[in-house]
């Protein structure tokens, strides 16, 4: 029977390396290459003191590493230290050798039986490592972890991850502040994990809070995308013309086109909600594929202010919108297209 492979996140790993529980093995595979190097570093920076790395780290480099050394290097113990870290980076570049539709099918009989002294990164970028030897020895014998760096899209896989890597902080992260910081920082994961880094150190009770980012990341806890939505599904016409006003004067943080892909998703969430059969907050978490029931009721809430016809004409608004914003078929300035957009959802 085949062997499940065992399931890990980004945040799982982190917290688990930080608190000094080791696996043999690290398989880190993927396109995101920021995950890849961040877990890869902290590895080396939590297993090794700087004194003990001149004789307990070895970097070997795809192009010109040789498997057999890489193995060979595993094999040896470590001096003066608890663990040998073993690092391959750019894997993927690994030469094949004859007989071999992989060279990394060679570390198959290493994952068999490896040296428990020995920590063992192998750094994929790019793709999936296609090693079927390699990867069933490392499964049968749950001698390490392969770990997939995936490309985080916007929107619910982004503002989970950021609850995630909060959480893995020690730290608790409320709906609004989550989605101030995936609206103006987005999926620059290197950027985002820094802000957060900073944020759980200056949050006094743990908690990262809408006033925290504000005071501390130069986002403003009134003027921003997640606002906007709100002022729109209440129908608050003045909050709302505010708040364009405001992203028309602090352009360079607000762009308008992020604010009409914002409105694009949130309204198709609405109008998904409102032919629902089931209306209940639990029925529309299921529907949506949503862990917050908040963010559910705000659906139900917008849905009664706007019927379903309403609903599928302010789709049509913003599909203009953001057509005529890349300069089709008009040469308005965005934010007065923004502008027109905001009355015309108001007035639908």
């Amino acid at each position: 029977m085949a062997v499940k492979r065992e399931t890990v996140t980004f945040a799982a790993l982190n917290k688990e390396i930080k608190a000094g529980k080791f696996r043999n093995i690290y398989v880190l595979q993927g396109e995101e290459p920021y995950f890849i190097d961040r877990l890869q570093e902290l590895i080396i920076d939590t297993a090794l003191t700087e004194d003990q790395r001149d004789f307990n780290l070895t970097l070997f480099y795809g192009n010109t590493a040789n498997v057999r050394e890489v193995v060979s290097t595993c094999c040896q113990y470590p001096a003066f230290s608890q663990y040998k870290v073993v690092v391959v980076r750019e894997a993927q570049l690994i030469p094949k050798q004859p007989g071999h539709k992989d060279d990394l099918d060679l570390f198959a009989s290493y994952a068999e039986k490896p040296l428990p002294s020995t920590i063992l990164v192998i750094c994929h970028k790019g793709g999936v490592l296609k090693s079927k030897p390699f990867t069933d020895a490392l499964k049968a014998n749950k001698s390490g972890v392969i770990f997939d760096s995936n490309k985080v899209r916007e929107g619910r896989d982004l503002e989970t991850m950021i609850v995630n890597y909060a959480n893995s902080l020690g730290c608790n992260i409320d709906t609004k502040a989550t989605s101030m910081l995936a609206d103006h920082i987005g999926t620059d994961i290197a950027r985002l994990f820094s802000e957060l880094d900073k944020l759980s150190i200056l949050t006094d009770d743990k908690n990262i809070t809408p006033l925290l980012i504000e005071q501390n990341i130069g986002i403003s806890k009134d003027f921003n995308n997640f606002e906007l939505e709100d002022a729109l599904a209440r129908r608050d016409a003045a909050k709302a013309f505010r708040i364009v006003d405001y992203f028309e004067h602090n352009p360079k943080n607000n762009p308008s086109m992020v604010s009409v892909a914002w409105l694009f998703s949130f309204f198709s969430n609405v109008l998904l909600t409102s032919t629902a059969r089931d209306k209940s907050p639990e029925g529309i978490m299921a529907m949506l594929g949503s862990r917050s029931q908040w963010r559910a009721r705000k659906f139900l809430e917008a849905a009664r202010m706007y019927n379903t016809r309403s609903l599928v004409n302010i789709i049509g608004f913003l599909r203009e919108c953001d057509t005529r914003s890349k300069g089709i078929g008009s040469r308005q300035d965005q934010y007065a297209l923004l502008k027109e957009l905001v009355y015309k959802i108001l007035h639908a």
